[in-house]
């Protein structure tokens, strides 16, 4: 069941989201060439910990870290660790869920290491532009799959893949509730959009086939083709009228 948030709770969800644009600002700066993905996850820690936010990665089925950082042909759930080393050009992904006095606030970004590639720029470009779409689409009366359709007819129209194998989705008091967005599909189909819902779209694009496998460590998604991916997030809420982006700090 969709559940539709009373005003108390988009308070809460509001302030979450607030707070993690906030150190997504930071994040930027941070990357760097020679800087662990683990030391990544470390600042992101202390960053959340000074705006009172609770990690909602951390201690998910075991997960160790604040944060999911995927770099290059990784699309999500990258593990931090302290043997990848961020090197001039890669392209990094940072996803991080967090809750403040108990509502949740989800978001990633890409960014570049050093200096990008005029074609990676554009990728990542038509990423947040799918995205954007996504978010357009999320307005009360339409159907849930307009927002997947308006999501792959931007990525595709570029010649990019959209992932099948993972989707955005709800969010409040839990980091993932009902229902699953996906980043492809016919529109006109799943539930009426209605105030009140908040949902996590996060399209997942890679350069080339869309088709991705889980490592052995049993979280990593890599791409099979090894093509570069790249993802982003927010976290919106529908109301009457424009759909709210909770975590763009003028969203």
């Amino acid at each position: 069941m969709i559940t539709i948030k009373n005003k108390v709770a988009i308070r809460k969800m509001e302030q979450a989201g607030a707070l993690l644009s906030e150190v997504f600002v930071g994040v930027k700066d941070v990357i760097s060439p020679g800087v662990t993905t683990l030391e990544l996850d470390a600042w992101i820690s202390e960053e959340l910990r000074k705006r009172e936010l609770v990690s909602k990665s951390k201690g998910y089925m075991g997960y160790k870290h604040v944060s999911c950082i995927s770099v290059n042909d990784v699309v999500v759930h990258g593990v931090p660790d302290k043997t990848t080393v961020l090197a001039e050009g890669d392209l990094v992904k940072v996803d991080v869920c967090a809750s403040w006095k108990g509502y949740c606030a989800d978001m990633a970004r890409s960014f570049f290491v050093g200096v990008a590639l005029d074609n990676v720029k554009h990728f990542v470009d038509i990423a947040q532009k799918s995205l954007d779409a996504g978010i357009s689409k999320a307005r009360p009366g339409n159907k849930l799959s307009d927002i997947s359709a308006a999501i792959q007819n931007v990525v595709e129209q570029h010649g990019f893949g959209v992932v099948r194998d993972f989707a955005g989705h709800g969010i409040g008091k839990k980091m993932h509730e009902a229902p699953e967005v996906l980043n492809y599909g016919k529109p006109g189909l799943g539930p009426v959009l209605r105030p009140g819902m908040t949902l996590a779209l996060e399209p997942m694009i890679t350069m080339g086939k869309y088709n991705v496998f889980i490592t052995s460590d049993g979280w990593t998604v890599k791409t099979v083709d090894k093509s570069l991916a790249a993802h982003v997030e927010d976290t919106i809420l529908i109301t009457e009228k424009e759909p709210k982006i909770l975590t763009r700090k003028n969203g």
